[in-house]
C-alpha cells in the first residue's frame, strides 16, 4: 500500500557527495514520502554550486513536498563550516546524529524506512569515536542482535557472514553460533522483506577450493559443512560449503536466491563488477528497514555535478518497495 510515513534519507559526510546525491532527487517529481536530514546551509550552498534550483521546505510532520524543484528537509545542524571535499572531523558529531535522529524515527514509526547516503569512516574515528560502519552503528542503536550485512544488484543478492574485519582475523570469527545466527536471519529476512517462501542460500566456503577436502584449510569440514547439515535438517535449502571461485558463475547462481559469503571482499567486488551504480546496501537482521549507497563519499567529485545518482536512487527504490509490503504502525 502507499507510503504515509515518508522516507529518512541522511544525508552523510557534508563535504562528501551525498548532499549533491539527495538534491539530484528534486529534479523529477516523487510518488513517495521524502525528508532529508542534513543541514540546510550545506544543501542551498551545494545547491548553488551545482547551478540546481530547489525550494527547501522544513519538515516537522505531516506533508512532504513531492514535486520536482522541492524538497522536504529536516535540519540537524553542522558543527564546523562545510567546504565540498575537505573532510573536518569536527563534524564527525553531526554525521552520527544523522544516523540516531533516522534510526530513532523509524524506531518510533516517524520514518517508514532509513536510506544512507556514504559517509567517511576514517574521519569520524578521526575525531576519537570507534566507528567501523553503519551496519555496526544501526544494529547497536536498535538493539539488534545480529545484523546482516547483504548487497543487492539486478540478478544478484550477495551477504555476508564478517563484514569489516582485516582479514587475518576473518578465520577466527567464523564460528558455528555467529554463521548458524547469520544464515537464519539471511534465511528470515528473504522470507519477510522479499516475499520468498522457501529462499535457496548459495554458501562460501572460506578457503580457495573451499579447503580441498582439509589440505587448504579445515574451517569447512569442521565448521560450515556440519552446521548446514544440521539446518537442512530443519528445511532450509543451503547449498556449500562451495568454492567462490566458482560459485560466481552464471549457472550456480540461478540455483540461488542469494550468496552467503564468508568475507566483505570474498563477495562484494563479483556483486560490484556486475552492478555497480545500480547497487544497494541492505542491513538484514533490523528492526527498522535501512538501505543505502552501493560506493563511498568521493570526495573528488563532491560539487562538481559528476556524482551519479543511480545507485540511491536505487536504494531509495528498494527502501519503498520493502517498507510498502510491510503492515501499517498504528498511529
Amino acid at each position: 500500500m502507499p507510503l504515509s510515513r515518508p522516507i529518512a534519507l541522511s544525508c552523510g559526510e557534508p563535504a562528501g557527495i551525498g548532499p549533491d546525491l539527495a538534491l539530484s532527487l528534486a529534479q523529477q517529481d516523487r510518488d513517495y514520502p521524502l525528508v532529508l536530514l542534513g543541514d540546510r546551509s550545506v544543501l542551498a550552498e551545494r545547491a548553488d554550486a551545482l547551478g540546481l534550483t530547489v525550494q527547501l521546505h522544513a519538515w516537522e510532520d505531516g506533508d512532504t513536498a513531492r514535486e520536482a524543484g522541492h524538497l522536504s528537509f529536516l535540519h540537524i545542524p553542522v558543527h564546523s563550516p562545510v567546504r565540498a571535499g575537505h573532510l573536518d572531523p569536527v563534524n564527525a558529531a553531526h554525521v552520527i546524529r544523522l544516523l540516531e535522529i533516522g534510526c530513532d524515527g523509524c524506531l518510533g514509526g516517524r520514518f517508514a524506512a532509513l536510506v544512507t547516503a556514504p559517509l567517511h569512516k576514517g574521519v569520524i574515528n578521526e575525531a576519537g569515536r570507534s566507528f567501523s560502519g553503519h551496519t555496526e552503528f544501526l544494529a547497536e542503536r536498535s538493539g539488534a542482535a545480529q545484523p546482516v550485512m547483504m548487497l543487492a544488484c539486478p540478478g544478484l543478492r550477495v551477504a555476508l557472514a564478517t563484514t569489516h574485519l582485516p582479514l587475518r582475523q576473518v578465520a577466527d570469527a567464523i564460528s558455528p553460533k555467529g554463521l548458524e545466527s547469520v544464515i537464519r536471519v539471511l534465511h528470515a529476512d528473504l522470507r519477510r522483506l522479499f516475499a520468498i517462501d522457501n529462499p535457496r542460500i548459495l554458501v562460501c566456503g572460506l578457503n580457495p577450493h573451499a579447503g580441498e577436502g582439509g589440505h587448504l584449510g579445515h574451517e569447512e569440514g569442521e565448521i560450515i559443512a556440519p552446521l548446514l547439515e544440521r539446518l537442512r535438517r530443519e528445511g532450509m535449502q543451503l547449498n556449500g560449503p562451495l568454492p567462490a571461485d566458482t560459485l560466481f558463475t552464471p549457472k550456480v547462481l540461478e540455483q540461488g536466491d542469494a550468496v552467503l559469503a564468508m568475507f566483505h571482499d570474498q563477495g562484494l567486488p563479483v556483486l560490484k563488477h556486475k552492478g555497480f551504480g545500480k547497487a544497494v546496501n541492505l542491513t538484514l537482521g533490523l528492526p527498522i528497514i535501512r538501505t543505502s549507497v552501493d560506493h563511498g563519499t568521493a570526495l573528488d567529485l563532491a560539487g562538481s555535478g559528476r556524482a551519479d545518482a543511480g545507485s540511491l536512487q536505487a536504494a531509495i527504490g528498494l527502501a519503498v518497495e520493502l517498507a510498502e509490503n510491510q503492515p501499517e504502525i498504528p498511529s
